[in-house]
């Protein structure tokens, strides 16, 4: 089911067994969060988020009785799927007690969710949500609901720049709504624009994670293009990543599991690294090489392009990375 037909649900009651998965992490935080104000369940919650999953824990805490008579909450996070077996028993014994719930917000690619939903039907007292990005429509009415909880004067034209600005990033505008409020006067658009950073950096990662999943990109270069970066800017990042992909790949090779710490000198985030050892395994050698060759040609070609054929450059440039891989 979609956000709005979950909404109705819970307005009956809040189902045992949910499985959370899509586009919006905003929204299914929201709805954790829900689920753990309205059972009253923040402090005796379970919460086991990427590596720190464990099934026998999961499996042992909502097996038995709360120590204080209140409520099991399982709340599990992670971009890897649960096995069916598992799940299933999770499942059952969330429905086994009156007070037990498990909710399972599975972070990776929501088309590779399909096989976890044949376990959440009603027969077996689940029910799955999906979501999907948000977008400036759905989120302005969010967002002046905080503003008006905080006090906050700002007009839709302010939220909607706000929004661009941070790339459709819900969590993002409402922490930055809690900053602008400590000003204390009506918020411009020329405000956000001298306040707010913008999150440009991380459109482009997101662009150069579909383009080599060779997903459509045309949507997310025009983004990029109004929030002011230029093409050079792009291009640039886009031999940065290739390079990390590259250093990963061969680190594969030479030593088996990557030491993201050794080969970075920092640890990205657990979703990251699990992204960027994904595209390392599956591209191979051969085809980084040429993605190499083609980047250096590019960045000539561009130098020497008068500005106005920069931009159909870029394009040209990115699609035929995609043909390569």
């Amino acid at each position: 089911m979609y956000q709005r037909e979950f909404d109705q649900r819970l307005a009956s009651g809040l189902p045992k067994a949910v499985l959370f998965f899509g586009d919006n992490d905003f929204m299914i935080d929201h709805y954790i969060e829900r689920y753990k104000t309205q059972l009253n369940a923040k402090e005796e919650a379970l919460a086991l988020y990427f590596d720190e999953w464990n099934y026998e824990q999961a499996k042992g805490y909502l097996s038995q009785s709360s120590l204080f008579g209140g409520t099991n909450l399982l709340i599990v996070k992670h971009d890897k799927k649960i096995p069916k077996k598992e799940l299933d028993t999770l499942i059952a014994l969330a429905n086994s007690n009156a007070d037990n719930y498990f909710l399972y917000a599975y972070a990776g690619d929501a088309k590779n969710a399909k096989s976890l939903q044949s376990s959440y039907t009603d027969k077996k007292g689940g029910v799955w949500v999906r979501f999907f990005e948000p977008n400036i429509r759905d989120g302005i009415p969010l967002l002046q609901h905080k503003a008006q909880q905080i006090g906050l004067d700002i007009d839709h034209y302010a939220l909607q720049h706000l929004m661009q600005l941070l790339n459709n990033n819900l969590g993002l505008c409402m922490n930055e709504l809690d900053k602008l409020a400590i000003l204390q006067t009506k918020v411009t658009s020329k405000d956000i624009d001298n306040l707010v950073y913008s999150t440009a950096p991380l459109a482009i990662e997101q662009l150069l994670i579909e383009l080599f999943n060779k997903r459509p990109i045309t949507n997310i270069i025009t983004k990029l293009l109004e929030l002011g970066y230029d093409e050079s800017e792009i291009l640039r990042a886009t031999q940065y990543f290739v390079n990390e992909i590259f250093l990963i790949n061969a680190y594969i090779k030479i030593h088996g599991t990557p030491d993201f710490k050794e080969i970075f000198g920092f640890l990205p985030p657990p979703q990251v690294r699990e992204r960027k050892q994904q595209l390392a395994l599956r591209v191979k050698s051969a085809a980084l090489l040429k993605i190499f060759e083609h980047l250096l040609e590019s960045e000539i070609e561009m130098k020497q392009a008068p500005a106005t054929q920069r931009e159909v450059l870029l394009y040209s440039m990115l699609i035929k990375i995609q043909q390569f891989l």
